[in-house]
């Protein structure tokens, strides 16, 4: 199962199964025998429902577009699609009412914004905490918190894809 990214930007991930490991006196709880190799456990959820912002989200979200063309070249951000990206969030996150797939059409290259985009996010937390402070400065007002320009992010690239 991969990545699942619901409308409202929540992302189900699966969970893999928890390894019981067995115990001094040879139980593993499960009929293992001592010095056999960890068994899956059937117990425990199999998928974690991550919200923007939560911890793994943007990792997950990167992971999730790759999942969505596996065939991608890796990212690489060019002068002019980062400015273009950083001119898109800022107009999305200004005006949150905006269509985003009416912004993305509107862009002059889509195809070099989504890199720049996917570059920012391929960076983790760190990386797009430094894109919104770069786009605060590059276009007015105060930094978004990292998770409300993950989610605008992960809003274009659903478009683009």
């Amino acid at each position: 199962m991969g990545i699942v990214r619901n409308p409202d930007g929540t992302l189900l991930v699966p969970v893999p199964a928890e390894r019981q490991h067995p115990t001094d006196d040879g139980d593993a709880g499960s009929g293992a025998k001592a010095g056999a190799d960890p068994e899956p456990s059937d117990t425990g959820p199999t998928t974690r429902l991550l919200h923007p912002g939560e911890g793994g989200y943007d990792e997950a979200l990167a992971e999730w577009d790759l999942e969505q063309n596996p065939d991608r070249e890796p990212v690489v951000s060019t002068a002019s699609g980062r400015h273009e990206a950083m001119a898109l969030i800022h107009a999305l996150a200004s005006s949150p009412d905006d269509d985003v797939a009416a912004a993305v059409q509107g862009l002059d290259d889509p195809e070099a914004c989504g890199e720049a985009l996917r570059h920012v996010l391929v960076g983790g937390v760190h990386s797009v905490e430094a894109f919104s402070a770069e786009v605060a400065e590059a276009e007015g007002g105060e930094p978004l918190p990292a998770h409300e320009i993950t989610t605008i992010i992960g809003e274009v690239l659903k478009v683009l894809d």
